[in-house]
């Protein structure tokens, strides 16, 4: 079988990698900034909450159905006489109302929304600060909705790097808003009822006009690509039929996801409420969401850079019946972002406190490196997450989201199960290490039934190349983590385990497992490797 050209696929995934870099590495900063203003328990964890309900609400009723339908539609509309560009304009103007009264209505229901979210043990005086950040945070709902229309529209006519890049004005915004907090006041971070009216409306404010921020600066560019939108409310003999069809099974898929969603969030604030006055740092749901912000940054600079950038020529592959070069896909998309991956989740688990050590600092040693040890528990299952993510993108192709959906209910069942068992049996200071460790087991599972049912779909998987590559993978990344990992436990030993051990430990444990990934990898020769490399230095160079 002939290797696809992918020299405008690494081209694509380049720009986007580039933008994610610099917006995820922001977003760290802002979640440094943040624990500087208001810790990393129960304070934060109050404003966590309701600042990740508009994310949730969203991602639940409408970002997995904009996501799942956008590109492989309009990639098929763009063969009408006018290039899909009515089809565009109706498809966006739906999409605008059903997120202007999504928005509304759960700006109106904040209490009740954040009753879902919030344990029973926590008090009055927490849920009522909760709920007054959510008042501020849910008018995202709209923003983060335009953000992901006007991105799709751009990745289904070739341009993938402005939507990586805009989410970097949110986050200049919002380390703005955290440092002016932080000069301006002064909290207790272990006691919600301390803060003001005026604090909790600064730093909700802030934080959702960064949202604003990121939709609006991708209009301008919308227009230089040649897309001018009018609304179109003729929505009757439209051709959105099969539109809605997708929307419908993508809607249930998020539906079970976040369901599983909440009983984590919920467990989480538990073990914060359970650890007040007992622990003296963070060990629930704010650590938590710290780690999985770092365990996701490997899959949003590489593996979502390929995949979308994939996802056109994939869905134009299953429109055209060529059955062949959606396998061809499939594998490039697991070998490249393997390269990744893989010693990404060998770095979290060896070096995983030093980074967070160093991060959140602010947050004490203890704090800090135990965000690191939840980022480890994460890490284990990060290339299992990366390839099922591109393998639900196999039946987005195919204009298929039921069997997603299908899937995604054993999925959520089975890390509801593991994360209650975790939580039932592990001491206080080890269950959202265990709830995080669940979640990682959850995806072997996923992956292991999605590929299983996408084989049988497409006529085979190229599961040889893409096991041999992942295995070469596995051998090149594992002895340079083992000795990451005793360099640094000797280094924090013979210093501490303070800001100064954990940045010593990181650098030195990080070269030995870098040169020693690449050097083993070359000898393994491993080609995906050599691409990978390339595109970087062409970036670099340029």
């Amino acid at each position: 079988m002939t290797e696809p050209n992918n020299t405008p696929l690494l081209r694509s995934t380049g720009v986007m990698a580039a933008g994610t870099v610099a917006s995820r590495a922001l977003g760290i900063v802002r979640n440094v900034v943040l624990a500087g203003a208001i810790g990393t328990d129960l304070v934060a964890t109050t404003f966590n909450v309701a600042n990740t309900v508009p994310n949730i609400i969203y991602i639940l009723i409408a970002g997995g159905v904009l996501n799942a339908v956008f590109v492989p539609q309009l990639v098929r509309a763009m063969k009408d006489p006018d290039g899909g560009q009515a089809y565009a304009d109706r498809l966006l103007t739906l999409a605008g109302i059903v997120l202007v009264g999504l928005t509304a209505l759960a700006t109106a229901a904040a209490p009740l929304i954040v009753g879902l979210y919030t344990p029973g043990t926590w008090s009055g005086t927490d849920v009522a600060v909760a709920t007054t950040f959510a008042f501020w945070c849910l008018p995202q709902i709209l923003f983060y909705g335009i953000y992901t229309m006007l991105g799709q529209v751009l990745n289904a006519r070739g341009s993938f790097g402005p939507m990586m890049w805009a989410p970097i004005v949110n986050n200049v915004v919002a380390i703005a808003t955290g440092v002016a907090f932080i000069v301006l006041f002064t909290v207790d971070k272990h006691d919600p009822a301390s803060l003001t009216g005026a604090q909790i409306g600064f730093l909700g404010a802030g934080t959702t006009l960064g949202v604003v921020a990121q939709a609006l600066v991708l209009v301008p560019v919308l227009r230089r690509s040649g897309f001018h939108y009018r609304p179109r409310f003729s929505f009757r003999g439209s051709g959105l039929g099969k539109a809605r069809e997708l929307a419908k099974w993508s809607l249930l898929f998020v539906l079970v996801n976040q369901a599983a969603y909440v009983v984590v969030v919920n467990l989480g604030a538990r073990v914060d409420k359970d650890a007040q006055g007992v622990i003296a740092y963070g060990v629930g749901y704010t650590a938590y969401a710290f780690a999985y912000l770092i365990f996701i940054l490997p899959h949003s600079i590489i593996t979502v850079s390929v995949v979308t950038a994939l996802l056109p020529r994939m869905s134009a592959a299953a429109a055209d019946h060529r059955l062949d070069d959606l396998r061809d896909d499939l594998s490039t998309g697991w070998r490249l972002t393997g390269v990744g991956v893989v010693p990404a989740a060998a770095a979290f688990l060896a070096l995983g406190p030093d980074v967070t050590g160093i991060l959140y600092a602010s947050s004490g040693a203890d704090g800090g490196r135990y965000i690191g040890l939840v980022l480890a528990a994460f890490a284990v299952g990060l290339p299992a997450f990366s390839a099922q993510y591109l393998a639900l993108r196999g039946f987005y192709a195919l204009e298929d989201t039921r069997t997603p959906f299908l899937l995604q209910v054993v999925i959520a069942v089975t890390n509801v199960a593991l994360a209650l068992t975790a939580y039932a049996v592990l001491p206080l200071r080890w269950r959202v290490v265990g709830i995080a460790g669940a979640y990682a087991l959850t995806y072997f599972i996923g992956l292991a039934l999605s590929t299983s049912v996408l084989r049988r779909r497409i006529g085979g998987l190229d599961g040889h190349r893409v096991v041999r590559t992942y295995v070469r993978l596995i051998l090149a990344a594992t002895p340079p983590a083992a000795a990451a990992y005793g360099l640094s436990r000797l280094v924090t030993r013979w210093l501490d385990e303070g800001l100064i051990g954990s940045a010593v430990a990181l650098l030195s444990g990080g070269t030995v497992l870098l040169a020693g990934y690449l050097l083993l990898a070359r000898a393994m020769r491993v080609r995906e490797l050599d691409a990978l490399v390339g595109m970087a230095r062409s970036r670099v160079g340029r």
